[in-house]
């Protein structure tokens, strides 16, 4: 994923940061892969538990050799599929929404903002549409990949309930952080 993600190291530090201030205690990240995200998490927040969901058994074996942690429950699912139930304090999901439809990442939205606490965040770090063509660099398939524009990621994210801003941004990659509304 570094190598085929332009500014990987910087999406997963503005990732981790967003959730600064939330003194989470339940996590739930959605596309675990590998586990990278979920390791800077758990650094970030010691006292937190996470709830790790990916479509690939294989992608969760190895976030498991990586993470080895008690504080951590990995799930085979996918982002369509039902969310775990929560409460959760912190919702993160990275380099993973761009796999929606537009009208299916809307849905996930609501769905998150179901499970989080009130003023619970949602943290998402993705590929967007840029402003400029010439910014559009991260290598997409457009068989899976339907990365949306910022604008639209914003205005899904408030008609779920959350009161959201770009906390980050290169190229064709941003961090959103929205704070749910009770």
């Amino acid at each position: 994923m570094r190598a085929e993600v332009p500014a990987y190291e910087r999406l997963q530090e503005a990732t981790a940061n967003a959730t600064q201030g939330t003194n989470a205690r339940a996590i739930l990240e959605l596309g675990t892969g590998t586990g990278e995200t979920a390791r800077r998490l758990l650094v970030r927040h010691p006292h937190a538990e996470l709830v790790g969901v990916d479509s690939s058994e294989q992608m969760l074996a190895a976030a498991a050799q990586l993470l080895d942690s008690e504080r951590v429950e990995l799930r085979v699912g996918r982002i369509e599929d039902a969310l775990p139930g929560g409460p959760f304090d912190v919702t993160v999901a990275a380099l993973v929404v761009h796999h929606l439809a537009g009208d299916r990442k809307a849905e996930l939205f609501q769905r998150i903002h179901a499970v989080l606490r009130p003023g619970g965040r949602l943290v998402l770090a993705d590929v967007v549409v840029p402003d400029d063509p010439q910014d559009a660099v991260t290598p997409l398939s457009p068989e899976y990949d339907h990365p949306s524009s910022v604008a639209e990621h914003l205005a899904w994210l408030k008609r779920a309930g959350f009161s959201a801003t770009v906390v980050w941004s290169a190229h064709d990659l941003a961090v959103f952080s929205g704070e749910r509304h009770p």
